[in-house]
């Protein structure tokens, strides 16, 4: 269903841990790319949330809150394609059924799935440097993150400036369209029964 333009958006989803470097990858692709995208990044959602009323929840309501902020984010992600916008979504997909989802509402939508990547040590620098990150968040995120396996390109982040893993994404857009990760994740979560998003109670 796409807005009666007739024209779906495009969704770069860069997928990696905490402090690995996506948002300064999605700050350079706004850069480099050549046509008006969007950048959406899941902190930019949950920083839209109310702090002091979120931190009076217990641990089971508040688990309840971030997976219903979670799952409006990617609604909101669709709905900006659905309406013709290119968007660049930064995410971390620690957690299966976020994934799951993704795939379900992104469903008819052109996503290009990118792994963005970096070592150990690298990561606990910047963490160490950010000071606003918990020590030892992104390595614990590390085995989650990239379960899946597959992806149409993955950068790495350590090796490589931000605005250089940009222009290798901007190289791989400008390539003949081929089968995508996300279609061929969906085949895979279909074959094999994967519980889908109602079931999940994310609506």
């Amino acid at each position: 269903m796409g807005f009666p333009n007739g024209r779906t958006g495009r969704i770069i989803l860069l997928n990696g841990v905490s402090s690995s470097g996506k948002s300064s990858i999605a700050e350079q692709l706004l850069l480099v790319l050549d046509t008006p995208w969007f950048s959406i990044g899941v902190d930019v959602i949950n920083g839209l949330r109310a702090k002091e009323r979120s931190r009076e929840l217990g641990q089971d309501a508040l688990r309840e809150v971030l997976m219903r902020t979670r799952a409006g984010f990617h609604r909101a992600v669709a709905g900006m394609a659905h309406a013709g916008n290119d968007v660049v979504v930064d995410h971390v997909l620690s957690e299966p059924w976020r994934l799951i989802d993704c795939l379900a509402v992104m469903d008819g939508l052109d996503v290009v799935f990118v792994g963005v990547h970096c070592g150990l040590e690298e990561l606990r620098r910047r963490e160490a440097a950010r000071g606003d990150r918990e020590i030892g968040q992104a390595e614990g995120q590390l085995a989650r993150v990239h379960a899946h396996g597959l992806y149409d390109l993955e950068c790495d982040s350590g090796a490589r400036s931000p605005r250089a893993c940009a222009l290798q994404i901007k190289d791989f857009l400008a390539q003949p369209a081929r089968a995508r990760a996300f279609d061929r994740l969906r085949d895979k979560a279909t074959a094999g029964g994967v519980l889908l998003p109602d079931q999940l109670g994310t609506g």
